[in-house]
């Protein structure tokens, strides 16, 4: 990136402070871990770790190397180390072992991969530290193999599969040895890593089986546990379709659990009446943070409900419910894009009031190009009405008919997306029109350059979605002139797209890729890490 400071910084006149009544900032998903950090090397961390402390983030999700934990416990358990990396995911699928939804999927992992990854924990925890962070690390939520109940006499549950997989088993309470392996848990992870406060713990996640579960009881063990490990414990519990099940947690004394309301902007559990997912009394004793999840799947798109955040956040505020509200957090599934809308949440604890959309764009605009250019403001203006401003709940970006398989009807590319266009596509373009006509004065400007090419993959994006339908149209009015021009202007964009975002790495599939190949040692461990690479962006 080139800089373009002056050789003399202008003078701060006066004395800037700012409070805030609200003490957390929580960084990162499960899901963030595979679909963007799965092949992070040290140096990619440390530009994160310095971002996020540049944020004021103090709580971030701490899941690498964990594995390492679990290998030690399953073999104190009597466990070989072929049934453990059965059980142990790929690189590429970490987040849904760790949340309890699949055994194995991507692996076996080489020896190699559990001492370079507790290493490189080794190095993020230290730097945390270092800046005033309190990581939270995967607590133990009764997950045990499958076969745990035949190969060890446990009384385990069999909590049903997840999108086809078959899920982990899951270790009654009421059995004596769910207090001895999470003892055997906290031990080797306390060994490893040291001790922690917080503890990320989500046993049932997305529609795993409770049917002859204690929910009272599995609340209580999971608690108890945690606290023999650190009587000043904090469970942090993600709030996102049934979970955290009330019966669960109504038990359980303030100050003991932590909530995230996982998508505060789209489907909020703490009492806003607008939610598909409204509880009336919120989390009722529990303390709890507001929560932007904006990217589902790692896709790529501009997207995010400016509007929608700012009033919902200061509902929340003055809400009943909101006397436990302590903070926020930055919940996305994949990261690297978007990034104003992050910036947008991270002001929120810092402004007591609510304060006017256009007013902050304006000097985050000035802030990220460095000039007060009103082309630029221009530009933001129509992509804060637009692309920005969502009006209804949705899993993220307009998905591009680009990276859809073929079909008349084409509704989304992924399986929980969609590819309808929720603002006018020609009003988005101006936006376009206006950075181009300043492109070459900004010329070396990073975060220009970078905007550029992304509202531009956007507009073409959106044209191609548009194109499609045309296409279909004429097909079926069989208008074979017509159908040919708009197929050849389809592919043409399709071809001009590929080569738009080949301009910039963070589009290209290559860069992705590198990270796997880069940290295999030899040539088997790089073909595994960049398999597990391609098949989480394509059949996954």
């Amino acid at each position: 990136m080139k800089a373009c400071l002056p050789e003399k910084l202008p003078e701060v006149k006066q004395k800037e402070r700012h409070e805030t009544d609200l003490p957390y900032r929580y960084d990162f998903n499960y899901c963030t871990y595979s679909y963007s950090m799965a092949f992070w090397d040290w140096d990619r961390w440390e530009k994160e770790i310095d971002w996020m402390a540049l944020h004021g983030v103090n709580m971030p999700l701490a899941i690498t190397g964990m594995e390492t934990v679990w290998f030690k416990v399953l073999k104190q358990l009597g466990y070989s180390k072929e049934e453990i990396n059965r059980f142990i995911a790929g690189p590429g699928f970490l987040a849904w072992w760790y949340m309890n939804n699949l055994e194995g999927w991507g692996g076996p992992n080489p020896d190699s991969w559990y001492k370079q990854q507790e290493e490189l924990q080794h190095k993020i925890l230290n730097r945390m530290y270092e800046l005033g962070m309190e990581p939270v690390f995967p607590g133990y939520a009764g997950m045990v193999p499958a076969n745990a109940g035949e190969k060890l006499g446990l009384d385990v549950a069999d909590p049903g599969k997840w999108c086809g997989f078959r899920r982990p088993g899951f270790l009654q309470p009421t059995d004596p040895a769910f207090l001895r392996i999470a003892s055997l848990y906290y031990t080797e992870m306390r060994r490893l890593y040291g001790k922690a406060r917080f503890f990320s713990i989500d046993p049932f996640h997305e529609g795993g089986n409770t049917r002859g579960v204690d929910l009272a009881a599995t609340g209580e063990a999971i608690l108890k546990a945690m606290k023999q490990s650190n009587p000043e414990a904090v469970w942090v519990i993600q709030a996102w379709q049934a979970n955290p099940r009330p019966a669960m947690i109504d038990g359980l004394k303030a100050g003991d659990l932590m909530v995230l309301d996982l998508s505060s902007e789209n489907r909020p559990m703490w009492g806003d009446k607008e939610s598909p997912w409204y509880r009336e009394k919120g989390y009722k004793q529990h303390e709890w943070l507001y929560c932007m999840l904006l990217n589902y799947g790692g896709n790529v798109g501009i997207y995010g409900r400016m509007d929608r955040i700012l009033n919902s956040f200061y509902l929340a505020r003055g809400h009943e419910n909101g006397k436990t509200l302590r903070g926020v957090g930055m919940t996305m599934e994949g990261i690297e894009n978007n990034p104003v809308m992050y910036e947008l949440l991270m002001e929120l604890p810092w402004r007591p009031e609510r304060f006017s959309k256009d007013e902050w764009l304006e000097g985050y605009v000035k802030a990220r190009y460095g000039v007060d250019d009103p082309k630029l403001q221009a530009a933001w203006k129509i992509m804060a009405a637009t692309a920005y401003n969502c009006p209804g709940i949705r899993e993220g970006t307009t998905e591009s008919v680009f990276c859809a398989r073929p079909a008349e009807d084409v509704h989304s590319a992924s399986s929980w997306g969609s590819s309808k266009l929720y603002y006018q596509p020609e009003e988005f373009r101006k936006a376009a029109g206006y950075m181009l006509e300043v492109a070459e004065k900004y010329r070396g400007n990073n975060n220009f350059e970078y905007d550029l090419v992304d509202v531009v993959r956007q507009t073409i994006a959106d044209r191609g979605n548009e194109l499609q339908k045309d296409i279909t149209a004429a097909y079926r009015a069989k208008n074979q002139k017509s159908f040919q021009a708009l197929s050849r202007q389809f592919l043409d964009l399709l071809l001009l797209q590929d080569r738009l975002l080949s301009t910039r790495p963070e589009f290209m599939v290559g860069s992705w890729l590198q990270q796997a190949r880069k940290i295999g040692a030899g040539p088997e461990e790089k073909q595994l890490y960049e398999w597990n690479a391609r098949t989480q962006i394509t059949v996954w």
